[in-house]
């Protein structure tokens, strides 16, 4: 059931960028700013209390001329405070209905962002190591475990095994460009992970696949899950990080996201009269 709401979910993202595959990322973070802001404005209006989120702002305006014509005074100053600090908890009860409605959909469509926007993919040339850790029962140093050549890139390194940590390393070299099958064999069973190399600007980025759990799989919903009767738990690609250059500095993806959806949020809020 998971790996059915993970493929609708990527196909749903995989449309959404496609006309943005080969363009600067930051019109693509754009775009999805702004779907993203209309989208929780719609959420907002359509779940929030618009008269209560209105009448408490106006109280709190109207008590806050009153602490500043009567900051003389003492009690009506206090009183006034007071009513401030009510009509505060009342304007953010009004919120946490259209906040509990947009909580997991966000969440689940963060990771999905990431995956786009949180790695780059491999360039010819470029070393990466490969992590295949067995699930518990299985040694690394007692199970047959190797990876089956591509033409898309090398193996480079005899595998390393941790027994404590239940691991397989590998180091391996990109050769050519596209999206590849890396092949890992178990006991004589085969197993895939995808691996890309010179993607376009903006690709999808899986950096592991992980066994049929459905924490693990929505925490990396980029590839179906690993077959129950599989030796291997999860195989990993270790991806370099990816940032937004902005104004010469290196940005995290999510700050970027945030504060284009928060400011293109209150931009169109009056347009559509939308109480925030």
């Amino acid at each position: 059931m998971i790996d059915i709401f993970n493929s609708a979910f990527r196909q749903v993202f995989d449309t959404a960028f496609s006309p943005f595959r080969n363009l600067n990322s930051w019109v693509g973070m754009a775009a999805l700013s702004l779907l993203s802001a209309l989208l929780m404005l719609l959420v907002y209006r359509l779940t929030s209390n618009q008269q209560g989120i209105r009448a408490a702002k106006d109280k709190i305006i109207a008590h806050l001329l009153e602490v500043r014509l009567y900051r003389n005074d003492l009690s009506i100053s206090f009183r006034a405070q007071g009513k401030i600090l009510w009509y505060n908890l009342k304007y953010l009860g009004h919120s946490i209905r259209p906040m509990l409605v947009m909580i997991v959909p966000l969440g689940l469509a963060l990771i999905q962002i990431d995956q786009w926007f949180g790695y780059e993919s491999l360039h010819p040339g470029e070393a990466a190591i490969v992590k295949v850790r067995l699930r518990d029962g299985y040694q690394p140093s007692r199970a047959e475990v190797s990876i089956a050549p591509a033409p898309g890139f090398i193996i480079e390194t005899p595998p390393l095994r941790i027994d404590r940590e239940g691991e397989v390393d590998w180091r391996l070299r990109a050769v050519e460009p596209g999206s590849w099958d890396l092949t890992v064999v178990v006991n004589d069973r085969a197993l895939t992970k995808r691996i890309v190399v010179g993607a376009k600007s903006l690709s999808r980025i899986s950096p592991a696949r992980v066994a049929r759990n459905w924490l693990d799989q929505v925490a990396n919903p980029g590839e179906a899950g690993i077959p129950d009767s599989s030796a291997v738990r999860t195989i990993e690609i270790a991806y370099p990080s990816r940032s937004m250059i902005f104004l010469g500095w290196h940005v995290h993806w999510l700050a970027v996201y945030l504060v284009l959806t928060i400011v293109l949020g209150f931009a169109l809020k009056s347009p559509f009269k939308i109480e925030l």
